[in-house]
């Protein structure tokens, strides 16, 4: 196993600290599960802030209904194996009220909000931890540790609350809610250097794999029965991994032969682009993640 920077302790206090303040500062938290690899590496990091306690905040997790079955899978499994609570709030059952729309053709990450807010309302938490980072895109690297929502569960950049000397204020009126990003400072190289410290498992969807794809306005996606059936008859095979998961129709793959958690270290030192630049719902416009992020998005 290659040498691991020994910053990795830094980053991993400092999250715990951050996970433990989040623990004494709110009444009902709860984290953000996504089954991705920052979620994951959230959820290790909270685990070991309490133990040899159990866990105590459930995980949540929006489920747009157009996942990646490998990711539902490994969800379940992981929730199963160390005794997590896991609640689930369905993106079907908005569309199904009409409190949300359902475009045909296109993905559901935007109309996730509406139930992230939903849940988060229904069950009263107030704070929700995510496992975004700074590095990913422009708009994240807006964020405090604790970000304020409104009553309406939106974000406004202008109000963010200075975070000085590590100090976080967590007041905030009822109704309100924060969301709170533990990994704010790590990389994606950080990530996956940690989780090979930690052998932390993963969906099998990060390690290169053979699978139908398909390209849409340059992107490498997975075939599903959600995408159109004109993009799917040129379906073809391909050697693959995904860098970053989410909605299976706006997830890109990669070509890469990277099978082990040593071969992905190794590839991400060489990349030179976020993994988000895979995502087809960040190129709608310019200001597509801050614009999501407003609404309520993670």
């Amino acid at each position: 196993m290659s040498a691991v920077p020994d910053f990795l302790d830094e980053l991993e206090s400092e999250s715990i600290y951050v996970i433990r303040e989040v623990a004494a500062s709110f009444k009902n938290p709860c984290i953000l599960f996504s089954g991705g690899k920052d979620s994951i590496v959230l959820t290790h990091l909270a685990m070991k802030a309490f133990y040899p306690l159990p866990l105590p905040f459930p995980l949540l997790h929006i489920d747009t209904g157009h996942n990646f079955p490998e990711t539902i899978a490994f969800r379940d499994s992981m929730a199963e194996k160390f005794g997590l609570s896991l609640v689930a709030g369905m993106v079907q059952d908005d569309i199904d009220t009409g409190r949300a729309t359902d475009s045909p053709g296109e993905n559901r990450n935007r109309i996730q909000s509406v139930t992230l807010k939903r849940m988060i309302s229904a069950l009263r938490y107030d704070a929700c931890m995510g496992g975004a980072r700074r590095d990913e895109e422009k708009a994240r690297a807006k964020e405090r540790f604790f970000s304020h929502r409104d009553s309406s569960g939106n974000w406004n950049p202008r109000a963010q609350r200075p975070e000085l000397w590590s100090i976080f204020n967590a007041h905030h009126r009822q109704g309100e809610h924060f969301r709170v990003f533990p990994l704010n400072n790590w990389t994606e190289s950080d990530i996956w250097n940690y989780i090979l410290r930690e052998q932390i498992a993963l969906p099998s969807l990060y390690f290169a794999h053979t699978r139908k794809c398909v390209r849409r306005n340059g992107e490498l996606l997975a075939d599903s029965a959600y995408l159109p059936e004109s993009l799917r008859n040129e379906a073809f095979e391909a050697r693959v991994r995904f860098r970053t998961l989410g909605d299976i129709t706006v997830s890109g793959a990669i070509e890469s032969e990277a099978d082990t958690l040593e071969a992905i270290v190794k590839e991400i030192s060489g990349a030179l682009i976020s993994e988000r630049v895979g995502r087809a719902d960040d190129k709608f416009s310019a200001s597509a993640m801050e614009d999501r992020k407003k609404e309520g998005y993670f």
